[in-house]
């Protein structure tokens, strides 16, 4: 498969995630299903909870805010990501988690907004920093494992002070370097594993391994564990792209998230052709404040295209 197929995949499929997730979060488990319960029918871009048909979250913004830093300023500039990140917390987005709206708007700059946070609150787990990661993976995937794995952790480090975030992040970097280079992602597991710091490795060899199910999480999938724990676990025993997106939206909870990194790997695994039309065709991507900025399905696929290259 053609680089660009998963290029486009990666981005496009957390965005559908993300948008097919939104109206299910807090929900209970199986509600996708329950509403929509012949696959491929139709409909399930359905809108619902404050969000309108196809338009993505807080997770596919952000994503967007990181590209479009990466590729304006020709690489990593962790101060400008911030500067955005902060231009659009002040601008009254539909919903920001609020450990992230904490770290953008308390004042702090931005190499000790995320670290006072920490300090303060000792909470920083949540699956915030992983959200975004797709278009960062993506415009990463062409260099060596330290070399993404590093910069997944300093941009999540923005926002979350807990490496355990920075580590999550760092895995999904790598998941669709491997994918990138043709590598069956879940066998892949095992290495990764090993560059993961060691006080983290074990939790995350936990949710990671063949026989963990998201029933046995200790925490809700609002945690970086269990949120990465499900996304594997959906592509492994799914078979397509849209299989996938239905077992994470179905676990319930957190089901934007959880979906929007399931459809990073997903799309990244089965490529852009997989993922259905009417699932993608309507997906729009508001930017508070970034001059009423939408971005629709052909945006998002010239930002992979410029990402890959």
């Amino acid at each position: 498969m053609e680089r660009i197929q998963r290029a486009a995949g990666a981005v496009v499929g957390a965005a559908v995630g993300d948008a097919l997730g939104a109206p299910f979060e807090f929900g209970p488990p199986g509600g996708f299903s329950a509403r929509f319960p012949v696959p491929g029918s139709g409909g399930e871009m359905c809108g619902g909870g404050g969000w309108d048909p196809g338009e993505a979250t807080d997770d596919t913004q952000m994503a967007v805010l990181v590209a479009e830093s990466l590729l304006e300023q020709d690489g990593l500039d962790l101060p400008d990501i911030f500067a955005r990140f902060q231009r659009w917390a002040t601008a009254d987005p539909k919903d920001i988690g609020l450990q992230t709206e904490d770290v953008l708007t308390n004042g702090m700059p931005w190499d000790l907004a995320a670290a006072i946070h920490f300090q303060v609150n000792q909470r920083a787990a949540g699956n915030g920093s992983l959200m975004r990661a797709s278009t960062s993976a993506v415009y990463f995937a062409g260099a060596a494992q330290e070399v993404t794995m590093d910069a997944a952790r300093r941009i999540a480090a923005l926002t979350h002070g807990d490496r355990a975030a920075w580590e999550g992040t760092a895995i999904f970097h790598e998941l669709i370097r491997v994918t990138f280079k043709g590598i069956d992602p879940v066998a892949a597991l095992a290495d990764i594993l090993t560059r993961v710091h060691p006080d983290h490795r074990g939790r995350y060899a936990a949710v990671l391994a063949p026989d963990w199910h998201p029933d046995r999480a200790t925490e809700f999938n609002g945690a970086v564990w269990p949120c990465l724990g499900s996304a594997v676990w959906a592509l492994r025993t799914t078979d397509s792209f849209e299989e996938a997106i239905r077992a994470a939206i179905d676990l319930g909870g957190d089901t934007d998230t959880v979906a929007a990194v399931t459809g990073g790997i997903a799309g990244a695994y089965y490529g852009l052709d997989a993922i259905p039309t009417h699932w993608s065709r309507s997906l729009h991507v508001p930017l508070p404040g970034f001059d009423g900025r939408v971005l629709h399905l052909a945006d998002l696929l010239d930002l992979a295209h410029r990402l890959a290259r």
